[in-house]
């Protein structure tokens, strides 16, 4: 009987040749040009216009790995990848995808695999506990946590859940944050049907200003409308400012609003103990969200969003067709999640996450982190000392903000060249007007002199 189906003999023969490229890619990734310089088009170019009708060997598809693939890769994964946040994997992390891709199974319910959902719940209660999080956040309390793809789709779901709270019409609902917060935020609450966002002014840190937030509120009140959103920032995308979580909180109580905090990146950072004054007492927040993806070496995809309640975001999103229907979840004794977010269908990305805590331990997570903020703290100093530049933002975690003093030409000019060199890669961004140049520093395997290496490059382009 013909089968095209590859044999597990085949398998195993081609997943060892796999698993030796990329540890062969681990290996030398840092020769390669950080920044992809492909042309539009080029990658679709070396694409025959249909498929095959006939099967290839394996080896064809591990040759264009090479000869198709990474032509068209910017290495996220270099040692001296400074740009936007990390996207961190790690071995551990890459060979539990690769185990929870063999396991294949659909975690919708507790029942279509029991281990996939006691497993995130345990996982995100050990979280619970390393980051000095509310005991209350934990499964055996009124909260708990689940895993989502990104902090954006965590935003939009709290978004919501939040709209869902109030018998008003959506658009009397009014969204608030600072103008620094993620432009996720905006785009999730026209998602979400919210007609109102207000992006407050920050302070001279880029940090929300409490006081113009509670002048918005009272005018929005005095309008006729209701505030129902608020986010707190805990480290922005472009400076990495920290919102002051337990002034807004006041304010969110004081008002009934849902108070969601935006960590996706320095959430990672509050595994070490000394960076926790950020976040507060987190007493009055709804809803809280990180990527390990960003910054505790787990690849992408792997948000993790916790609430204060969970009722309310079972109201919101539960609904229960006959076909899904089971004797565990009619028990009450078990956790579906798939009423915990938008999709149905859920991954088994707790496995991977599960795995890195478990390799690394919460002391070699710690370990890494403060050496990546060590070294942001070093740049941060090499720049105040220099009169070429000029410091933007504090240096809180372990992202960089400076510009030049010449202006935006000159710091631009900087980035620019730094980026053409394929030798590291930053990003720019603005504020006030002013052009500055973001260094992120975390990547797995970014050591003191691949920060030195970049150091003489900003002097040399200066």
């Amino acid at each position: 009987m013909t089968s095209y189906h590859m044999s597990p003999e085949e398998f195993r023969a081609n997943g060892h040749a796999l698993i030796d490229w990329i540890a062969r890619y681990m290996e030398n990734v840092e020769q390669y040009p950080v920044m992809s310089t492909v042309e539009p088009g080029t990658i679709r170019e070396k694409l025959p216009g249909t498929a095959p009708e006939q099967p290839e060997a394996f080896k064809a598809l591990l040759d264009d790995l090479d000869n198709v693939v990474m032509p068209g890769v910017t290495h996220w994964q270099s040692p001296s990848w400074f740009a936007y946040f990390p996207a961190n994997s790690s071995p551990p992390a890459i060979l539990g995808e690769l185990a929870a891709a063999g396991l294949a199974v659909q975690g919708m319910l507790w029942s279509t695999s029991p281990a996939v959902t006691e497993i995130e719940s345990a996982v995100l209660d050990w979280l619970v506990d390393l980051m000095a999080l509310p005991q209350s956040w934990k499964m055996s309390g009124p909260g708990g946590g689940v895993i989502q793809m990104s902090a954006s789709d965590s935003t939009h779901t709290a978004l919501v859940v939040a709209r869902e709270r109030h018998d008003v019409p959506v658009d009397r609902l009014v969204v608030y944050a600072s103008t620094q917060a993620h432009s996720s935020i905006e785009k999730g609450a026209r998602v979400a049907g919210y007609k109102h966002v207000r992006l407050v002014d920050v302070d001279g840190n880029f940090a929300l200003n409490t006081t113009a937030l509670a002048q918005a509120i009272e005018k929005d009140v005095a309008s006729g409308l209701t505030p129902v959103f608020i986010v707190s920032a805990l480290g922005t995308t472009g400076t990495g400012a920290v919102d002051p979580i337990d002034a807004i909180g006041e304010l969110a109580r004081r008002y009934g609003m849902w108070h969601h905090v935006d960590a996706a990146w320095a959430g990672n950072a509050m595994i070490c103990a000394e960076h926790r004054l950020h976040q507060g007492t987190l007493e009055n927040v709804d809803s809280y969200t990180f990527n390990p993806h960003k910054w505790l070496f787990t690849n992408f995809d792997c948000n993790v969003f916790w609430v204060a309640d969970r009722k309310p975001l079972l109201d919101a999103l539960s609904i229960l067709p006959p076909y899904l229907r089971n004797e565990a979840s009619d028990s009450g004794q078990v956790v579906d999640y798939r009423d915990w977010h938008v999709p149905l269908g859920r991954r088994f990305r707790a496995l991977k996450l599960w795995w890195v805590l478990r390799s690394y331990g919460a002391e070699g997570l710690r370990h890494h982190i403060r050496e990546h903020i060590h070294m942001a703290k070093e740049l941060t100093q090499r720049l105040e000392i220099d009169d070429r530049f000029r410091l933007v933002a504090p240096t809180d975690f372990a992202l960089v903000s400076f510009s030049h003093v010449n202006g935006d030409a000159a710091t631009q000019g900087i980035a620019d060249a730094i980026n053409d060199s394929g030798k590291a890669m930053v990003t720019t961004s603005r504020i006030n007007d002013q052009t500055f140049v973001r260094v992120s520093i975390g990547q797995t395997r970014t050591e003191q002199r691949h920060v030195d290496e970049l150091w003489k490059m900003i002097c040399d382009f200066a």
